[in-house]
């Protein structure tokens, strides 16, 4: 267990019209935030483009085309900055099988690992499961230079079963890349509603299993090109939190920032030994937790 203070720097940004500009943008942002003294560095789910799922358009898939090409992009941009980088990419596997993948690179720009997001959502304005298959790498947690990381991606954090999994394979922290809005029609109560859900949920892991979790999500408008919904406001306040979930900081909903973040992971042990969930877990009880429902 490491026992210094780690940096990290969450990138909370909007789509930028194409992918040169928004890749741009983003590799300034590690740039900025290596210099101020992150050594983690967090991007948002499907960083490099607009979020495309909103509709169902098998052109789409020309975007999984580059994925060899993008890992080198970001593998030069995790070297120069000399920080270990979790990226989100749209990865071809073979033609008609596609993975929504976070790719995570050490600090020399060597792969440290993968995680093929395994939870695939099908809502209006989110039709992922047209485009990705659910992965098959399991819940692996990537060790890196700066520690061991259980990553997962965005509707894996409404799921506690995924990052339980992370936990008990030795994951230090929990982290989320993720793309989640809100529709401009909603009701202000509804998009209150929605929000603290999603916040609750992912503090609630970190309870449970007593790690930091990091939600890093994306901010602005996106249309639905389709034109049969309006578009997905997506509402950023990205986050980190401590293991007693507890917020070490906050983004807001509208501004591109690096949300900057100290773990102290001494703090990890210290609450898992006064809150020790694991130790009192009636594992020989669990069983109905993998049947789909106790009919």
């Amino acid at each position: 267990m490491r026992h210094s203070p780690l940096r990290c720097a969450l990138i909370q940004q909007r789509f930028h019209g194409d992918k040169e500009s928004t890749r741009t943008h983003t590799r300034a942002a590690i740039d900025e935030a290596a210099r101020n003294g992150a050594r983690l560095v967090i991007l948002q789910e499907l960083h490099q483009s607009e979020y495309f799922c909103q509709h169902e358009d098998t052109r789409y898939f020309d975007y999984a085309e580059s994925f060899d090409d993008d890992c080198a992009y970001w593998s030069a941009a995790a070297r120069e900055a000399g920080v270990v980088l979790v990226s989100s990419l749209f990865e071809k596997r073979a033609p008609g099988l596609y993975h929504n993948t976070a790719v995570v690179f050490d600090s020399d720009g060597s792969i440290a690992g993968k995680y093929r997001k395994m939870h695939i959502p099908d809502d209006p304005g989110f039709y992922e499961k047209f485009y990705f298959t659910p992965g098959d790498l399991g819940f692996v947690p990537i060790d890196t230079s700066v520690g061991r990381l259980g990553v997962l991606v965005c509707w894996d954090q409404w799921y506690p079963e995924a990052a339980r999994i992370m936990a008990l394979r030795g994951a230090q922290m929990l982290i989320y890349p993720t793309a989640i809005g809100w529709f401009d029609e909603d009701s202000e109560e509804e998009k209150a509603r929605q929000l603290e859900s999603w916040v609750t949920i992912q503090r609630a892991h970190a309870v449970a299993n007593g790690i930091p979790v990091l939600s890093c999500n994306r901010v602005g408008f996106e249309p639905d090109p389709s034109g049969t919904l309006k578009g997905i406001r997506f509402w950023g306040h990205s986050f980190v939190c401590g293991p007693q979930g507890e917020f070490i900081d906050r983004a807001g909903s509208e501004e591109e920032t690096i949300l900057y973040a100290e773990i102290d992971r001494r703090r990890t042990r210290e609450v898992r030994d006064i809150w020790p969930f694991l130790r009192d877990r009636r594992i020989e009880n669990y069983e109905d937790l993998l049947k789909r429902y106790c009919d």
